[in-house]
């Protein structure tokens, strides 16, 4: 049985906006005729498809979305090209065009942040519209960035009054008495990747003016007992090495008009042998709980380096092979 092929031919006003849509690389185009079975032939300001007619559907899909991108003022990269062929194929609800439009900050100069991945656009989302959302998943995924990027925002907005960041210092087994300096001081290593955002998205004299008079406080897991956390965004990192009662108790101390942000990569935990994590056993106690949603990330929404995806996906393949050839010998013995 043979497979009919079809054609298909798109149109631009300027050979510019066309390749814009392919990051000014014709290269890039491999992957779309490599993932849809089709080929893209550019002439001018046109584009001739040619292949299956559900090859061809996806690559007007994704041309479609990425058009829609463009005109709303964003800028195509390599990754928003990849991620539109994806979606095209998986049929996705969540396109570049809609990640376009989905901005946060971009004030007094500093550079708009744009979510990378549809994963992303639905952390965001969940954000905005629930009370405690939990971010998991491999290190890389934007989940403290974006945090941080929502944090800034409900603050310039006056919907919280301030930002509280907290992590579980494991390393220093939570007794900070002994380091050197103030209290800032102290935990400003453990909470270095909110640093690196916040600086990302303040000015510097506001960024100043906020950690001076209290209105972004930093302050390890610990020090958060006893209190009540009122009209805050609080964001509690590296939650896989907290404890059961630690988890328990930060999740308790949210007050009115608060929102609470918890990250963690629950296949690196720190934790002593035989302690179990908090955030596993918040994912087991609280998924059906009203007002609290969990977004899980994987090694496809990794937005550092493209290797640093195929990393994550190597290891997982890799130890996922040892745990069944370690079931199969204990088996067999």
């Amino acid at each position: 049985m043979s497979t009919e092929i079809r054609e298909h031919k798109i149109e631009f006003e300027t050979p510019q906006f066309l390749h814009g849509l392919f990051a000014n690389e014709p290269r890039h185009l491999r992957y779309l005729e490599d993932a849809l079975g089709v080929s893209a032939v550019t002439r001018e300001g046109w584009m001739l498809l040619k292949g299956s007619e559900q090859g061809v559907e996806a690559a007007k899909r994704a041309f479609i979305d990425l058009e829609e991108a463009r005109r709303s003022g964003g800028v195509i990269s390599e990754r928003d090209f990849r991620m539109a062929v994806d979606v095209a194929v998986e049929l996705g609800e969540t396109g570049v065009a809609q990640m376009s439009k989905t901005r946060l900050l971009g004030e007094r100069g500093k550079k708009s942040i744009v979510p990378k991945t549809p994963q992303q656009v639905k952390y965001i989302q969940a954000i905005q519209t629930s009370d405690v959302v939990f971010g998991m998943g491999p290190a890389g995924t934007g989940k403290t960035y974006l945090a941080m990027a929502m944090a800034i925002s409900m603050l310039l907005e006056k919907k919280v009054s301030r930002i509280i960041l907290t992590r579980p210092a494991v390393e220093a087994g939570e007794a900070l008495g002994f380091l050197p300096g103030d209290m800032q001081e102290k935990v400003a290593p453990y909470l270095r990747p909110l640093f690196d955002a916040m600086k990302d998205m303040l000015p510097p004299d506001m960024e100043k003016r906020f950690m001076e008079d209290g209105t972004i406080e930093i302050a390890p897991l610990a020090y958060m007992r006893g209190r009540t956390l009122s009209n805050a965004f609080v964001i509690l990192d590296e939650a896989q090495n907290t404890t059961s009662e630690q988890m328990f108790m930060l999740l308790t101390r949210i007050g009115e008009g608060s929102h609470c942000i918890v990250t963690g990569d629950d296949s690196q935990v720190d934790l002593k042998k035989g302690i179990q994590s908090g955030l596993a056993e918040a994912h087991k106690a609280l998924k059906d709980v009203e007002g609290v949603q969990f977004v899980r990330f994987h090694s496809s929404d990794v937005v550092r380096h493209p290797v640093v995806a195929r990393i994550i996906k190597a290891y997982n393949s890799y130890r996922g092979g040892k745990k069944e050839e370690s079931s199969n010998s204990h088996q067999q013995n």
